[in-house]
């Protein structure tokens, strides 16, 4: 546009239409008016910042509609929280202090909800002065409500009288955090104009930088979400040239570039999570159409995390092989299938049971959430072979051959000191579930069960949820020989999200993860290789912790290069190509 009007619009609507496509496109930001007064505001220096790092901005206003918050959010990439007033002391479970300033409830409201709800969906959020009250407030962390008057010390003055695109105090930046690599830099020159501030950093964040006095001054996230705020105000320095701080809106940018970015690859692609234990949360009395806290994965985590398909099982844990207890075992396993199906029944408008690789994707072009069966630990048959049949036919598309514990068809991975392998009745077993179309899954098998099942089946076979045991050795994981010979039979493992198959010592993160898919990847080729969770079987990892985070794992996998197509394939194409080949018979 040009800065002079020339008042000819038609010239400047020509202009855009000259060439194909006629504009850039860029991630759209939305930015928390400043509401007072009856007036939605905002500051000139946010929306030129975003602008100026390749942002499109957005100005979401004060309303108390959640249905249009919402909607809002579907079409974000990522959010900035601005300043303003003071936070109302009230949503803190706090009583107010003589010294609180000018406060609005309203807003209040709104952005607490919108910053839990935007993290829930893994958006990329910057908060700015109040914005970082206000991230750190929606996930219970404390704020002063006047740092002069509740923090002990002397306090240099963080309402500074000269122009706001000047600095005038420092800040001392922690090494190895996000910030310092922004800026290089161990300490910055900031703006000032506040007087409540974080106390200490509310769960899954920690302190980043602080002013000479102690005061808090920028946090961010420990989990892998894009999540940053500063005290300051970066937004000023823009206005007049001064691009010091534009660092902190490149990395907005990034972030919600890459956010967008795997948002378009879940709408294109399928998603299939390959093994999730929910059922075992069954006995109390949980709502998988409700964001239930005590399970990883429902309806809202899989929406919020965009993942499409996960196949649910029925776990037996291993007890004695008595004829009673493999009867009851195979009564437990019914049991629990006729649960899966009634849950699904209760959401029927949004959720129904896959049978096959053609269901699922209808159900994703019918805007509905699938649920496969599956089965964990054939322990479930008993002693009866036809059970295989009648569990295949009822929708059980994988059964895995044992569990931690020997039982009556194999050797398991664990508590197997005799190297135990499969039997003549495991035998059996598996060249009836070749015959039915009914996957097998090696995920808990001794080494001796795995290359005896790989002799046996005459169809490819899974693991549904097993790593790399050159990264982590444990006996659970699979080794490089074992992942050649996988391969070699055309089947696929799953990396799993168990902290405790990916990770020899402490907590394990998305970041292992990845090492271990890219180990996998490495020894068995692209196409052999997935993701199964174990959520709600003790899966759940540091930056990928429930459903809802499973977008972060597609985000990894474009920072690592991966492509749409290979993306695909990690996503389920490579299991359901194994599946669709099993289910021909």
């Amino acid at each position: 546009m040009k800065t002079i009007p020339a008042f000819d619009i038609q010239a400047d609507y020509d202009r855009i239409h000259r060439t194909f496509p006629g504009y850039k496109t860029a991630p759209v930001i939305g930015l928390t008016g400043n509401f007072q007064d009856g007036n939605c505001m905002l500051a000139e220096g946010y929306y030129q910042s975003i602008l100026k790092a390749g942002g499109t901005p957005f100005i979401i206003p004060c309303y108390d509609d959640t249905d249009a918050l919402i909607n809002t959010l579907e079409h974000l990439d990522g959010i900035l929280l601005t300043g303003g007033a003071d936070i109302n002391p009230l949503f803190l479970g706090e009583e107010p202090i003589k010294e609180l300033h000018g406060i609005n409830p309203r807003r209040d409201r709104q952005e607490l909800l919108l910053t839990r709800l935007a993290a829930a969906r893994q958006i990329p959020i910057l908060g700015i002065c109040r914005g970082i009250q206000t991230m750190h407030a929606a996930f219970g962390g404390p704020l002063y409500q006047d740092i002069h008057s509740q923090m002990e010390g002397t306090r240099i003055k963080h309402s500074q009288e000269l122009d706001r695109s000047y600095a005038s105090h420092t800040v001392t930046i922690e090494k190895d955090t996000l910030l310092h690599n922004l800026f290089k830099a161990d300490t910055i020159a900031v703006n000032s104009f506040h007087h409540q501030a974080v106390k200490e950093a509310a769960p899954g964040f920690r302190v980043c930088a602080r002013a000479t006095d102690g005061v808090i001054e920028a946090m961010e996230s420990t989990e892998y979400k894009s999540m940053l705020g500063v005290q300051w105000h970066p937004e000023c320095f823009i206005l007049k040239g001064d691009e010091c701080m534009m660092p902190i809106f490149h990395w907005l940018i990034q972030e919600a570039a890459s956010f967008k970015e795997a948002k378009r690859l879940h709408n294109r692609i399928l998603t299939l999570d390959s093994h999730c234990d929910t059922p075992m949360f069954f006995d109390q009395q949980i709502d998988f159409a409700s964001r239930d806290p005590k399970i990883l994965v429902d309806l809202h985590k899989m929406t919020e995390g965009h993942l499409d398909a996960t196949i649910m099982v029925a776990y037996l844990k291993q007890l004695e092989l008595t004829d009673e207890a493999l009867l009851a075992a195979t009564a437990k396993a019914d049991r629990i299938l006729n649960e899966i199906e009634a849950m699904v029944a209760k959401s029927c408008s949004y959720v129904d049971i896959a049978y096959t690789p053609a269901d699922l994707y209808r159900l994703k072009s019918e805007g509905k959430k699938a649920i496969m069966l599956g089965i964990e630990n054939g322990y479930a048959i008993g002693n009866d072979i036809s059970n295989i049949e009648r569990f295949r036919n009822r929708g059980v598309v994988y059964m895995t051959l044992c569990h931690n514990g020997n039982n009556q068809l194999c050797g398991s991975a664990r508590y197997n000191d005799e190297g135990l392998g499969v039997n003549a009745f495991g035998e059996q077993v598996i060249k009836e579930m070749n015959r039915v179309g009914m996957m097998v899954d090696i995920s808990h098998a001794g080494k001796q069960t795995f290359y005896d099942a790989l002799n046996i089946s005459s169809k490819p076979i899974v693991a549904s949820h097993s790593s790399a045991r050159a990264l982590c050795n444990h006996p659970r994981n699979l080794t490089d020989d074992q992942l050649k010979a996988l391969a070699d039979k055309g089947g696929v493992a799953q990396v799993t999200l168990y902290s405790g198959f990916l990770k020899e010592q402490g907590m394990a993160t998305i970041q292992d993860a990845i090492d271990h898919l890219n180990h996998m990847v490495n020894i068995m080729g692209i196409e052999h290789v997935g993701i199964g969770t174990d959520f709600d079987g003790d899966g759940g990892i540091t930056g990928c912790a429930s459903a809802s985070e499973l977008i972060n794992f597609t985000r990894c996998l474009l920072k690592e290069r991966y492509s749409e197509e290979d993306i695909r394939r990690i996503w389920g194409g490579n299991f359901l190509r194994v599946m669709e080949e099993v289910q021909k018979v």
